[in-house]
């Protein structure tokens, strides 16, 4: 597999190695001795799964205290995938780097815990898989809005499906700091 370092630090794209032939295609998405070498350490307490169809776009989400650090992966379809510094301190803070992932490639995006998640389904239907380092806690839910101007995502799809939740998040700039987390916490 390789690792590619994103420009937030941690924030990383890994491109498993795929390997097919006339019957189909294997990937290893996991082994967790290969993922800690690459500064993905688990452990992972939850798996999820979530089918979209074009347009929709989920997030940006996190949860503090308890922060999540998630593996994603499209297993199916194709998303454009977005992580957010929201780190109170952070040199990098409201910074955010985003890629394309696809079922035909498997590359997965590695967010650790201390930033936003969000991804916009761009096929006609995506089939999108995670895995968490902490349990979901809906006490401990956060969002930042989606459109917030000042982080200025350029989201690839212009007018996107969006859930009411996600359309009430605030911007960054109004969320109060002790909600959010520390940057080396």
């Amino acid at each position: 597999m390789d690792v590619t370092p994103t420009p937030l630090p941690g924030v990383l794209v890994i491109e498993p190695e795929v390997h097919g032939d006339a019957r189909g295609r294997f990937a290893e998405l996991w082994l967790a001795e290969r993922y800690a070498a690459a500064g993905i350490p688990g452990p992972f307490v939850q798996d999820n799964v979530a089918t979209s169809a074009r347009g929709v776009l989920r997030g940006l989400h996190f949860q503090h205290p308890m922060g999540q650090g998630k593996l994603v992966t499209v297993l199916a379809g194709e998303v454009y995938d977005v992580a957010v510094d929201i780190r109170r301190g952070s040199p990098n803070f409201g910074h955010w780097t985003g890629t394309t992932l696809s079922g035909d490639t498997l590359r997965q995006l590695w967010i650790p815990p201390g930033f936003a998640h969000g991804y916009c389904v761009t096929s006609e239907r995506a089939v999108f898989g995670y895995k968490c380092t902490t349990p979901y806690a809906p006490a401990h839910e956060r969002g930042v809005r989606w459109d917030d101007p000042g982080l200025g995502i350029p989201w690839p799809v212009p007018a996107p499906v969006v859930s009411a939740k996600d359309r009430a998040w605030p911007r960054l700039a109004e969320i109060p700091v002790e909600r959010l987390p520390a940057h080396g916490a």
